[in-house]
């Protein structure tokens, strides 16, 4: 789903983080309807993404109880946080459609809030996979292989975020490291879901804590 709303917005020409309010004016103005289709995907993605993140802590819970750990909770709260930001940046861009057919001074401040949130935004994804990659791979839910990538993509879009005001007003290759990190995401969430329907009905972790 989240694949599928990008698949619609950014051939059709999405304006870039930092671009040129003219640009962006001019994008909103003319693609209003591409913009209210890939924004239709987005709330089915936040639900299944919700329950996703449910799934992986009834799976893992119980032995990190055992063993005195949260990374779950961390995981799943912060998936909850980056639903809710996202919504901000689909907000705004539906938002975008109304003012961008004339009024330029109130297209260029959202255009601006669009791009600081969706590069903080960053944050909360960064975290997500920090703690459902930590957790999963200590209940043996998924391979090492798995974790390393789920933290390498949180380390790529924790850095873009870390770095917002010179990936906004500078773009260029420091524009990528966002992309460089979601790109991982989207295998490392698919992957997961796979692991998480091999499940065998009723499993919960019990992985002992390390003596």
């Amino acid at each position: 789903m989240i694949v599928l709303a990008n698949v619609i917005a950014v051939p059709a020409g999405l304006p870039k983080t930092g671009a040129d309010p003219a640009d962006v004016s001019a994008f909103f103005a003319a693609r209003a309807g591409t913009v209210g289709a890939s924004s239709a995907l987005t709330p089915a993605a936040w639900v299944l993404a919700t329950v996703f993140g449910a799934g992986v802590v009834a799976a893992v819970r119980g032995g990190e109880r055992d063993r005195g750990e949260a990374w779950s909770l961390l995981g799943f709260t912060r998936l909850a946080l980056q639903n809710a930001a996202f919504a901000g940046v689909v907000a705004l861009r539906l938002a975008l459609t109304s003012t961008a057919p004339g009024n330029g001074a109130a297209t260029a401040g959202l255009w601006a809030l669009h791009d600081a949130l969706f590069t903080l935004n960053g944050t909360f994804l960064a975290l997500a996979l920090l703690g459902l990659s930590v957790s999963g791979l200590r209940a043996g839910l998924i391979r090492a292989w798995h974790a390393v990538l789920g933290l390498v993509s949180a380390g790529l879009l924790f850095s873009s975020a870390t770095l917002a005001p010179l990936v906004i007003d500078h773009g260029g290759p420091l524009g990528l490291l966002g992309l460089a990190g979601w790109l991982p995401w989207v295998a490392w969430i698919a992957a997961y879901g796979v692991a998480l329907i091999r499940l065998p009905a009723g499993h919960r972790d019990r992985t002992p804590a390390a003596a």
